[in-house]
């Protein structure tokens, strides 16, 4: 799959009835790559990326998807170019695996036409991608909250969009689990060539496997740019009001945030003088 969708936001406002929530923010995905929103609690993230699927309706300015504004994109041509994993998502009670994957394929289906061939390929496709066809037979609520990650990203593969937005795709996982979902979302980047936009919370794992990144604070667009160019220890007071150090990962090179607590600073320690020496 080659990239060429573009999505971008234009002096783009949104929020809920009176309160604006995202103010004035220019933006453009670049195509093919990972962007990661990040920013504190309540600074517009999950609203931008909702604005970004036509989940709301912008207040002022506009999104443009392939340079038309994505108001007047056809419900159904905008499913098939665009996917969205929503926070915290719920499946129907009882559905297995394979049907909630299923369910991707919809955008395609026209009325009245079966079951094809091309949807059962695209299915099969995204359980194996994700690790989860061993799992197509079970129930949805009896997996493991990694597992159901997996399976909710094996949906949004299965609708084969050029452009995937995820809203905390590791929300409620473990470490371990977090890494897992995050390579996997790598994976089907660089196999694929599919743009991603998420948003996370950790920093550290933003910078690890972003290829730019987008800081928010208050609703507007602060810095964007690769991890290693803005993720600095100014950036970090300025989006978190965090005292940190930014120091390069020793796994990735990535810049890696050490937060500064009130009573983890190593205080200087006394030099002890040295015996035996010469005077």
């Amino acid at each position: 799959m080659t990239a060429h969708h573009s999505l971008e936001a234009r002096a783009l406002s949104a929020g809920y009835g009176a309160r604006t929530v995202v103010s004035g923010v220019d933006l453009t995905l670049p195509p093919g790559r990972i962007s990661v929103i990040v920013g504190a609690n309540a600074c517009g993230k999950s609203t931008l990326l909702k604005t970004f699927a036509r989940l709301l309706s912008p207040a002022a300015g506009a999104v443009l998807l392939d340079g038309e504004r994505i108001d007047r994109t056809p419900t159904k041509q905008l499913a098939q170019t665009l996917g969205l994993l929503p926070q915290a998502p719920l499946a129907p009670e009882g559905i297995a695996v394979a049907d909630l994957v299923g369910r991707g394929r919809h955008p395609h289906q026209r009325l009245f036409r079966s079951w094809s061939g091309d949807d059962e390929r695209a299915v099969a496709s995204a359980l194996a991608a994700t690790g989860t066809a061993e799992l197509a037979d079970r129930d949805v609520d009896e997996l493991s909250g990694g597992q159901r990650q997996r399976v909710w990203i094996a949906m949004a593969l299965a609708q084969e969009t050029e452009l995937l937005l995820l809203d905390e795709p590791t929300t409620y996982l473990d470490l371990a689990h977090q890494v897992e979902v995050l390579d996997l979302i790598t994976d089907l980047n660089r196999d694929r060539g599919t743009t991603i936009a998420m948003v996370l919370h950790d920093i550290n794992l933003a910078s690890r496997y972003a290829d730019h990144l987008f800081a928010m604070r208050d609703g507007e667009l602060v810095a964007s740019g690769a991890p290693s160019d803005v993720v600095t220890a100014e950036l970090m007071h300025r989006v978190f009001g965090l005292d940190s150090d930014v120091i390069p990962d020793p796994v990735s090179g990535t810049p890696l945030i050490l937060p500064r607590g009130r009573h983890h600073v190593r205080e200087p320690q006394p030099q002890t003088p040295a015996t035996g020496a010469s005077v």
